[in-house]
C-alpha cells in the first residue's frame, strides 16, 4: 500500500506587467496540487488610469487659434507630456475662466500627475460652471477614489451616469469602484451597460471577462473574450485571457493554444509567456515549460518567481542540481522569498540533504510564520524522522493559516491513519477532495483507509478515481493492483503493478508485490534476476532503515538471510510501537503472584470459518479447568458459524473487540481481565492488532499456532514451536525465546471434524486373481458404514507387507464392497447427480456435498450421509501412481518442480495431481514441465473445493508431495487425515520444517528426506515399490489414532505445562528463556542458553 506525502512547492507571486498578477503553484511528484495556478488576466489599461472625461471639442465655441491650442494640449496629454500639457491649458484658461473642457483637461493632468488636490479644484471648477457636466463627476469620483473613499467615488460616478446615461467612461469608472467596494454583480451590470452603448469596445469586453472569471463564471467569461477577439482579432490580452478560462476548466490543450497564440500576436507580452509556461508545466511538458520561461526571462532577466518556476520545472525533470542553482538565483534576486526558499528545501531533501532541507523550511517560516506551505513540508521531515507529534502539530498549524489547504488535511489524515485512527483520518481526506476534487493523492490515501476498514469497493472506487485524475499516477495503479491483488484478481494485479512499475520503474513496492503475484500464479520467468533483485532492494531498505517492501510472512517465499527476515518483522514490529506512542499510555501494572488458576488469553481474527479455527476450535473446551481460566478474545465479527459459536460455547470467557476499534481500549479490557499469559494468533495476517500486543495488556505474551515465523517484535515473549520446527541451533532466527511442546506445535481438530473418516469401504467390482484391491481408487465414508456392510457384499482382505529387512512386517486390512458392477455409480458420477439407491442404501456424490448440505460441505457439521469418491470424479487415471499436493501454488518454487518432474519421469504411469490454486497458474505450470520434458497429462488440476470434500479426496491419491520452501501445514494435516503418506524436505525457516515435524510426531521420520536427491528417491520408492507403498499407507492409517498428532487433549495438556514453566519465570522476577513441556529436557535446554 502507497501513501503519499504532499509536498507543496511555494506559493510564487509577482506583478507582471501592465499590473497582472501571475502565481504559480508548484507540486512533488505531480501527485497533487493544491488549488490551481493562479493565471491572472492581463489588463489593457495601466494600472492606476482612470478613464478621465473630456468635455467635446465641438462645444467649444472658440477663435480658430484656441481650438489649435487646445487639441495641442490634448495631444500632449496622450503623449505623456503633461508638463507642456498643463502649460497650454493655463494658457487657454487665463483667456477662457468659463472653458469647461479646459478645466476638465487641467484635472485630468493633475490627477495623472497624483496631484489630487489640484485634480478635485479642476473638476469642481468645471462643475461650477455646469452642474450638468457629467465628465467633470467623473474625475471627481477618480479622486475620491484614489483617496479610498469609495462611497463619495461611487456617488459621483452615479451622479455622472444619471447625468448622461449614455456615458461610457462613466460606467467603466462605476464598474472599477464597484469592483473596489466588493459589489461584483453590480459591476458586471456597469460593464454591460456600457457595452450596450457600444458594442465594439473590445477593451471592456475583456474587463468585462475578467470580472466574470473571478466570479467563476467561466462560460459568460469566455464568450466575452471571444466576442473581444472576434471585434479584434489580433488582441493578444483577449487570447491570453481565454487561455486562462480554459486551463480552469481543464481545456489544458486549449489553454496552450490561446497562450501561444498571444505571444505569437505580441512577442513581448511576458504575462502571456509566464502563463504558457505555468500551463505547460501542469501538462508536464516540461521542455516547451523551460523554453517559455527562458523567452520571459530574456524579457525580464531579474524576475525571481519565474526563476522559481523555472526552477519547480528541473525539480520535475530530475535536474535537482540545476533546480537547486536556480532557486539560489531566485533568491538572491528576491531575499525575503520563503517560497523560493521552500522549494529550494524540497528538492535538497530530495538530495537527500535533510539537514540543510529544514534549514531552508525554517527560513521560510522566519520570513513568513504563516507559510503554510513550508509548515506542511516541515512536518513531513519530522514524520520521516518519527516526530509524530510535532508532525501533527505542525500540519494542524498550517491549517488553523490556511483551512483551505487540501495537502495539509491529507498529510494529516495519513499521520492519523498511520495512529489507527481511521475515521478521523477519512474525515480528512474527505476535506481534501472536498477543496481539491481533482486532488489525485487523497483519493489514493483515502482508498487506502477504506481498504483498511475493510470496505473494499470503497478503496477500489478511490484508486480508480486517482487514475481518472492522473493517469500517470504509480501509486495509484500499485495501490490498486493491491486490491485486485487480496480479492484474488491476480492477473489484473500483475498487470497494474507492471503500469506502475512502467511509470515509475524505480519502485520497490510494486516491484515486491509483482515478484509476490508471479510466485502466486509459478510465472518463473527470469525468476533468479527478480530474486537478486528482490533481495538487493531489502538489503538496501534495511540499510536506510526504512519499511521493507516484502511483508513477513512472504519473507520465507524468497532467499533472504535469517538475518533479514528478523530484521522484516521487526520493522513491521515497531510499526505496531509507534502506532501506540501517540496513546500516551501509562505501563500496565501485573500482580507476580496468583491466588487462583493462570488466565490464559488467546487473541485471534480467526474465531471461525478459518484454517485456525478448524485447527484450534477444540482446543479451549479442552483445557483443565483446575489449572487455567480461558479467555478468548475476537478481533472479527461473528460469522454465524458453527466453529464461532464452538469457540464461544466452551470457553470460559468470550469477548467481542470487534467493535472496539481502539486499541488501547482493547488493551485496556484485557488487562481489566487480568489475564497472565495473552497469545497472538495472528502474527502478521490478515486481520492482525499487533498494537494492543505492543501496549503489553499482560506479563507475558506469546505467539502461537497462527503466523509461521518470528514476530521480531520486543513485545512478543515466547513463541510456542517444537524441537523440530525450531531446533535450538536456528533459535537466532527467532527474536521470541522458544517454548517447546512435547511432540509437533501443530494440532489438527480432525477427530472431531471429520470423524467419517477414521473408517471407509473400498468400492470395486474388479477383484483380480489373488483378490488384491486399491484402496484409493473409490472409497464409501461414514459415520456409520453398518447400512452398507448390511447390505452389499463386504469382503475383509488382510496381508502382511514386509517393506524390507530394515522395516518391521505390516499388516493391511481393507473391508471391500463388492457390487457386479459399478456402472450405475459411473453413471451419477458422470451425471452429476446429487446421490443414488445401492442395494436400497442411499449413497451420496462425494462431489454434490455443498448442493446437500453447506455446513456438512464447511466442515462444520458431519456428514449423516454414506459419501462415495472416486477417481473417475476427478479425472485420475484409475491405475496410475497419483502423486498430490493440495497446497496453493505460491509454495512451488523451480526447485520444486524439477525435482517433482524428475520423480515423474522415474516412475511410469505416475501423475500429479494439484489444484487450481489459483487457476491462473495452471498453464504456467503446464509451460514449465512441458519444457522440462514431461508430456502432457502428467500433472492434472483439479478446482478448490469446500472443506469436507477438500480433506476427503486426499484419500484418492498415493503419495503427498510436500513443497520444500513452505509445507503444507494444515494441507498436510488433512492429508495425513487421510491415511496418504506425505514426503517432506525440511529447510530452515520454521515454514518449511512444519511437515518433519508433523511427520515425525506421527512416528514417520522414514518420510522426512535430508537432501533433494533423497526426497527424490523416498518418493520414487513409493511410486516404483507396490509392497513398500502399501506399507507406508498402512502405517499412516494406522498411526493417525495411535500418535498424538490429532490427540487434541493431549496437546492441550502439553500449552499448560508451557503456561505454567512460562509463569514461573516471571514469577520469580526471571526473564523469559526457552522452556519445554518435556521434563527430560529442561536441564539439557538451560545450559548454553540465554
Amino acid at each position: 500500500m502507497s501513501v503519499h506525502v504532499a509536498e507543496k512547492k511555494g506559493n510564487c507571486a509577482l506583478k507582471g506587467g501592465n499590473g497582472s498578477l501571475i502565481a504559480t503553484i508548484e507540486n512533488e511528484d505531480g501527485d497533487w496540487q493544491n488549488g490551481q495556478n493562479l493565471l491572472v488576466v492581463t489588463q489593457e489599461a495601466p494600472p492606476g488610469k482612470e478613464m478621465m472625461g473630456f468635455a467635446d471639442n465641438q462645444s467649444i465655441n472658440v477663435a480658430i487659434d484656441t481650438y489649435w491650442l487646445l487639441e495641442l494640449a490634448h495631444r500632449e496629454y496622450q503623449a505623456g507630456d503633461y508638463e507642456n500639457a498643463e502649460r497650454h491649458c493655463m494658457q487657454l484658461w487665463r483667456q477662457e475662466t468659463n472653458n469647461t473642457g479646459v478645466l476638465l483637461l487641467l484635472s485630468s493632468i493633475h490627477f495623472q500627475c497624483r496631484r489630487l488636490d489640484k485634480s478635485a479644484h479642476y473638476s469642481s471648477l468645471a462643475i461650477k460652471q455646469n452642474p450638468l457636466l457629467a465628465e467633470a463627476y467623473s474625475n471627481l469620483g477618480n479622486v475620491y477614489k484614489e483617496r479610498g473613499q469609495l462611497p463619495e467615488a461611487l456617488e459621483n460616478y452615479r451622479h455622472a451616469v444619471r447625468l448622461k446615461p449614455d456615458f461610457i467612461d462613466g460606467y467603466i469608472n462605476l464598474a472599477a469602484a464597484l469592483v473596489a467596494a466588493g459589489d461584483m454583480e453590480q459591476a458586471v451590470q456597469a460593464y454591460v451597460t456600457a457595452l450596450q452603448y457600444n458594442p465594439d469596445l473590445y477593451c471592456v469586453r475583456s474587463d468585462l471577462g475578467n470580472l466574470l472569471k473571478a466570479l467563476a463564471r467561466l462560460d459568460e467569461a469566455k464568450a466575452c473574450y471571444l466576442k473581444a477577439i472576434e471585434t479584434r482579432p489580433d488582441f493578444a490580452v483577449a487570447w491570453s485571457n481565454l487561455g486562462c478560462v480554459f486551463n480552469a476548466q481543464g481545456e489544458i490543450w486549449l489553454a496552450i493554444h490561446h497562450f501561444e497564440k498571444a505571444v505569437a500576436l505580441d512577442p513581448n507580452f511576458l504575462d502571456a509567456y509566464i502563463n504558457l509556461g505555468n500551463v505547460l508545466k501542469e501538462a508536464r511538458i516540461f521542455d516547451r515549460a523551460v523554453a517559455a520561461y527562458l523567452r520571459a526571462l530574456n524579457l525580464s532577466p531579474n524576475n525571481a518567481v519565474v526563476h522559481g518556476n523555472l526552477a519547480c520545472v528541473y525539480y520535475e525533470q530530475g535536474l535537482i542540481d540545476l533546480a537547486i542553482d536556480t532557486y539560489r538565483r531566485a533568491i538572491e534576486l528576491q531575499p525575503n522569498f520563503p517560497d523560493a526558499y521552500c522549494n529550494l528545501a524540497n528538492a535538497l531533501k530530495e538530495k537527500g540533504q535533510v539537514v540543510e532541507a529544514e534549514e531552508c523550511y525554517n527560513t521560510a517560516l522566519r520570513l513568513c510564520p504563516t507559510h503554510a506551505d513550508s509548515l506542511n513540508n516541515l512536518a513531513n521531515i519530522k514524520r520521516e524522522q518519527g516526530f509524530i507529534e510535532e508532525a501533527t502539530r505542525l500540519y494542524l498549524k498550517a491549517l488553523e493559516v490556511f483551512p483551505e489547504f487540501a495537502a495539509a488535511h491529507s498529510n494529516l489524515a495519513s499521520v492519523l491513519q498511520q495512529q489507527g485512527k481511521l475515521n478521523e483520518a477519512l474525515m480528512h481526506y474527505k476535506e481534501a477532495i472536498r477543496i481539491q476534487p481533482t486532488f489525485a493523492d487523497a483519493y489514493s490515501n483515502m482508498g487506502n483507509t477504506l481498504k483498511e476498514m475493510q470496505d473494499i469497493q470503497g478503496a477500489l472506487q478511490c484508486y480508480t478515481r486517482a487514475i481518472q485524475i492522473n493517469p500517470a499516477f504509480a501509486d495509484a495503479h500499485s495501490n490498486l493492483a493491491s486490491i485486485h491483488k487480496d480479492s484474488g484478481n491476480i492477473p489484473e494485479a500483475i498487470q497494474s503493478y507492471r503500469t506502475a512499475l512502467k511509470l515509475k520503474p524505480d519502485f520497490p513496492d510494486a516491484y515486491c508485490n509483482l515478484a509476490h503475484c508471479l510466485q502466486i500464479v509459478c510465472d518463473w520467468t527470469d525468476y533468479e534476476a527478480r530474486m537478486k533483485k528482490l533481495v538487493s532492494i531489502v538489503a538496501e531498505q534495511l540499510d536506510k532503515n526504512r519499511l521493507p517492501s516484502v511483508h513477513p510472512h512472504h519473507s520465507m517465499l524468497y532467499p533472504l538471510s535469517h538475518e533479514f527476515r528478523k530484521a522484516i518483522a521487526a520493522r513491521h514490529a515497531n510499526l505496531c510501537i509507534e502506532k501506540i506512542h501517540v496513546l500516551h499510555k501509562q505501563p500496565y501494572k501485573y500482580p507476580r503472584a496468583i491466588s487462583a488458576r493462570l488466565k490464559i488469553g488467546y487473541v485471534s481474527s480467526d474465531f471461525g470459518n478459518h484454517p485456525t479455527s478448524h485447527l484450534m476450535q477444540s482446543i479451549p473446551g479442552l483445557h483443565d479447568r483446575e489449572k487455567v481460566e480461558i479467555f478468548c478474545y475476537a478481533l472479527s465479527s461473528d460469522d454465524g458459524t458453527t466453529f464461532r459459536a464452538k469457540i464461544a460455547r466452551e470457553a470460559e470467557h468470550f469477548v467481542d473487540l470487534s467493535q472496539v476499534a481502539c486499541n488501547g481500549k482493547a488493551a485496556d479490557r484485557i488487562n481489566a481481565d487480568g489475564i497472565h499469559i495473552l497469545v497472538n494468533m495472528n502474527g502478521y495476517t490478515k486481520g492482525a492488532r499487533n498494537e494492543i500486543f505492543a501496549l503489553r495488556p499482560a506479563p507475558v505474551q506469546v505467539m502461537w499456532l497462527g503466523y509461521p515465523g518470528t514476530s521480531g517484535a520486543s513485545f512478543m515473549d515466547y513463541l510456542i514451536t517444537d524441537e523440530v520446527t525450531s531446533p535450538l541451533e536456528l533459535a537466532s532466527q527467532y527474536s521470541e525465546k522458544l517454548a517447546y511442546m512435547p511432540h509437533t506445535y501443530f494440532i489438527g481438530d480432525h477427530k472431531q471434524m471429520f470423524p467419517h473418516l477414521k473408517e471407509r469401504l473400498i468400492l470395486t467390482d474388479k477383484l483380480n486373481q489373488k483378490g488384491k484391491v486399491a484402496d484409493n481408487v473409490a472409497v464409501i465414508n461414514a459415520t456409520d458404514l453398518s447400512p452398507m456392510i448390511e447390505n452389499t457384499l463386504v469382503k475383509e482382505i488382510r496381508e502382511v507387507v514386509v517393506p524390507d529387512a530394515k522395516n518391521k512386517p505390516v499388516e493391511i486390512s481393507l473391508k471391500v464392497a463388492e457390487l457386479p458392477t459399478t456402472t450405475p455409480i459411473e453413471t451419477m458420477i458422470a451425471s452429476g447427480q446429487c446421490q443414488m439407491s445401492v442395494n436400497g442404501v442411499v449413497v451420496q456424490n462425494g462431489m454434490a456435498t455443498t448442493q446437500v448440505n453447506n455446513k456438512t460441505a464447511t466442515g462444520e457439521e458431519v456428514p449423516q450421509n454414506i459419501v462415495i469418491t472416486t477417481r473417475q470424479q476427478y479425472g485420475l487415471p484409475e491405475d496410475a501412481v497419483v502423486y498430490c499436493n493440495f497446497n496453493q501454488l505460491y509454495k512451488i518454487d523451480p526447485l520444486t518442480l524439477h525435482m517433482w518432474a524428475h520423480i515423474l519421469k522415474h516412475v511410469p504411469n505416475s501423475v500429479l495431481w494439484l489444484l487450481r490454486f489459483p487457476a491462473v497458474g495452471e498453464p504456467n505450470l503446464q509451460a514449465t514441465a512441458q519444457q522440462l520434458g514431461l508430456v502432457p497429462g502428467r500433472i492434472l488440476f483439479s478446482n478448490v473445493a469446500a472443506k469436507e470434500e477438500h480433506v476427503r479426496r486426499g484419500q484418492l491419491a498415493d503419495v503427498c508431495l510436500d513443497t520444500p520452501l513452505c509445507n503444507g501445514h494444515t494441507t498436510s494435516m488433512d492429508v495425513l487425515w487421510t491415511g496418504t503418506p506425505v514426503v517432506t524436505l525440511p529447510g530452515e525457516t520454521l515454514a518449511s520444517r512444519v511437515a518433519a515435524s508433523q511427520l515425525n510426531t506421527l512416528g514417520c521420520p522414514e518420510l522426512v528426506a535430508r537432501t533433494r536427491q533423497e526426497y527424490q528417491e523416498i518418493a520414487i520408492r513409493l511410486g516404483t515399490d507396490r509392497e513398500y507403498l502399501k506399507a507406508t499407507r498402512a502405517k499412516v492409517w494406522k498411526a493417525r489414532s495411535d500418535s498424538p498428532l490429532f490427540n487434541c487433549k493431549l496437546y492441550a495438556m502439553g500449552m499448560e505445562l508451557l503456561y505454567t514453566k512460562m509463569w514461573e519465570r516471571y514469577s520469580h522476577g526471571e526473564s523469559p528463556d526457552h522452556v519445554s513441556a518435556v521434563d527430560k529436557n529442561d536441564s539439557q535446554m538451560s545450559s548454553g542458553m540465554s
